[in-house]
């Protein structure tokens, strides 16, 4: 059974993890530009620039999953990146990679693994396809979860300098059609409010945001 709608996030209670978190990122490293590695729910075939450490606080319906997590996200090389999603409430860890195994021109493709979590079960493969022009950015993959392949659909614009538009789907029970803005509000800082639709018979409008800092560890 899931969970009936209610507010999970407390911006008073969890102000500082926000303070912390980044400024510890302002104060260790110079900043780096903002990439944005993902939609509102999908991952993206994009990889995090070698050597970029993105530092994100996400706040969202439980419904959707860990109501509250922090994230840390690192390019190893051109092609290769590792994550770490860590799970406020309830604590729980997440461990992610992806590897890029063609760019050339608009096209990429990326195969990775995801969502392996410290209470147990089994990576999640992934496969997707990028067409990426300088404005439009067209998403398609699949993902395989419990022993069975869901649909990756995204679309991003890039509407001004600051702003971007994205909107996302992922099939399958407990998954979500999403719409969603990305606000710069300098090239490293951003943030990422969305609303999740869910797929089930008995839909929900769900709410969820992500606040990132983008800092250069290594050059």
């Amino acid at each position: 059974m899931r969970a009936p709608f209610r507010p999970t996030f407390s911006l008073r209670k969890n102000l500082p993890w926000l303070c912390v978190l980044f400024s510890a990122a302002a104060l260790l490293a110079p900043t780096a530009h903002a990439t944005i590695v993902g939609l509102n729910q999908i991952v993206t075939p994009e990889i995090q620039p070698a050597g970029v450490l993105s530092l994100s606080y996400q706040a969202q319906h439980s419904y959707i999953g860990n109501s509250q997590q922090v994230q840390f996200e690192l390019g190893l090389t051109p092609r290769l990146e590792v994550a770490w999603f860590q799970g406020l409430q309830p604590a729980e860890g997440f461990f992610s990679t992806e590897f890029n195994v063609l760019q050339q021109g608009p096209h990429l493709l990326t195969a990775g693994a995801i969502n392996w979590s410290t209470r147990g079960g089994n990576l999640q493969p992934v496969l997707e396809y990028g067409y990426y022009t300088d404005t439009d950015h067209y998403v398609a993959g699949a993902i395989y979860v419990a022993g069975h392949t869901e649909l990756l659909l995204g679309y991003r614009r890039q509407i001004s300098e600051k702003l971007q538009f994205s909107t996302d789907f992922q099939s399958g029970p407990g998954n979500s059609g999403t719409v969603g803005v990305t606000y710069n509000f300098t090239p490293a800082l951003s943030i990422n409010p969305a609303l999740y639709y869910t797929n089930t018979s008995k839909h929900h409008l769900l709410g969820y945001v992500v606040l990132t800092y983008n800092l250069t560890v290594w050059k």
